[in-house]
């Protein structure tokens, strides 16, 4: 009986030590998170006066001003009036912006988890007349993957930076999404859809990119993340509302919207739905290819998909596709495939397709022949790490890695540069 004692005895001892022991707690150099609280965040846009191009990102155009994405601070806004003399009119600081939208007079922008409204009927003096708080994901901003993460206090605000330092915390592992860079914007046809091509003066919508993750449609504004499609009412501009969220696949990098359907483009392929019914989108049909980064064109019956790999993409393929879409965009066919050296964005007006094709610059084809585009490029600008275009009443807008570029097409036959506005490359 006495040895069943000092057993337990023993082992009450054990357990006590264990239980004081702090085995899930460890010291490691880490990314320390750099908070930006809630309060600074939602107090954060304002006006300011114009800036020098540091990392332009996204663009989008509407009667006459060019606004580009700085990434994660804010928009600059071009007056393009003179197309050859660009008039830098001032910078709207939003902490987190990457995508945006125009609606009549109204811009919606993302601020990290959250969606702004701004009024621009006076572009001298824009201003946030609504916010929709805590709709997009808690998101990280791209970390020293040498090192560990510490612990994220959501409370605390939202994550801007990282510094390197030690910490010592209890081991607890939480996934969150991190901000990666498709890099660039969205199109425009008419009041209905996002294209590309002529958008007259006036339009309810603006024009973007082919890297959009917003697009306008009727009355409804979507965004996509990830994996989530985003849906607001927009039919009072200035107040949107949240309406709800909606799974559309996963790996999602772009969104474009043309005669009542969404496109989006995704690494490991395309996936189209039908807007018949705007606040629930439905699946129609997928297209799959090999793992890579997918920005999608869609024109006349036919979708361009541009494959670029390596870096967070993966896969090792770079080429253009050429697909016939079906009358009612289920059964879709894989008619042309060209080979690229590292392409980014893509943009198409009537039958002149213009493909940022990365390091290799801006190319410029005749794609009326679907299967010899590649036989019939029209010019080629070399020299520039072109990221995205928006082809527009005969003018291309083009973002690259040292700035705004501004080409004239109206004779294809002498494609002239007639504007540049330069990246900031003093520290």
């Amino acid at each position: 009986m006495k040895t069943i004692q000092n057993i337990t005895g023993l082992v009450i001892l054990l357990l006590s030590v264990w239980a004081c022991k702090d085995e899930y707690t460890e010291e490691f150099t880490a990314n320390a998170p750099v908070y930006l609280t809630y309060e600074e965040l939602r107090s954060a846009v304002k006006v300011t006066e114009s800036r020098t191009l540091e990392v332009p990102g996204k663009i989008y155009f509407k009667d006459n001003l060019l606004f580009v994405n700085e990434m994660f601070e804010g928009i600059h806004i071009l007056d393009m009036t003179n197309p050859a003399n660009p008039e830098n009119l001032g910078f709207i600081e939003i902490p987190g912006n990457v995508d945006i939208a125009i609606k009549n007079n109204t811009l919606y922008a993302d601020s990290y988890i959250d969606l702004v409204a701004i009024d621009i009927s006076d572009i001298d003096n824009p201003k946030e007349v609504n916010r929709v708080e805590d709709v997009f994901p808690y998101t990280l901003p791209k970390y020293d993957e040498n090192y560990r993460l510490a612990d994220i206090d959501e409370e605390k605000g939202v994550v801007i930076d990282w510094e390197i330092t030690r910490v010592r915390q209890k081991m607890e592992y939480h996934y969150y999404p991190v901000y990666f860079f498709s890099n660039r914007d969205n199109f425009f046809m008419s009041d209905m859809a996002n294209g590309g091509g002529a958008v007259p003066q006036g339009s309810t919508f603006g024009v973007g990119g082919s890297m959009a993750r917003f697009g306008l449609y009727n009355t409804y504004l979507y965004t996509v993340d990830r994996a989530m499609l985003h849906i607001f009412d927009v039919s009072n501009d200035q107040q949107p509302k949240e309406i709800g969220q909606q799974g559309v696949g996963w790996d999602v990098e772009t969104m474009f919207i043309y005669d009542d359907h969404m496109f989006f483009g995704m690494q490991s392929g395309m996936r189209v739905f039908s807007l018949e019914v705007p606040t629930v989108p439905k699946y129609l049909s997928s297209f799959w290819h090999t793992t890579s980064c997918d920005p999608v064109v869609v024109a006349d019956g036919y979708a361009y998909i541009t494959l670029r790999g390596g870096n967070t993409c993966g896969g090792a393929v770079n080429r253009l596709d050429v697909l016939q879409l079906s009358d009612d965009y289920v059964d879709n066919t894989l008619i042309a495939s060209y080979p690229m050296e590292g392409p980014y964005g893509l943009g198409i007006d009537d039958e002149i397709l213009f493909v940022c094709d990365g390091e290799a610059g801006l190319k410029v084809y005749d794609a009326s022949d679907k299967i010899h585009i590649s036989e019939n490029q029209i010019a080629t600008f070399p020299n520039i790490n072109a990221y995205d275009v928006i082809p527009l009443n005969d003018y291309l807008f083009m973002i690259g890695e040292d700035g705004f570029y501004l080409y004239d097409y109206s004779d294809l036959q002498d494609i002239q540069q007639i504007s540049f506005i330069p990246v900031d490359t003093n520290d």
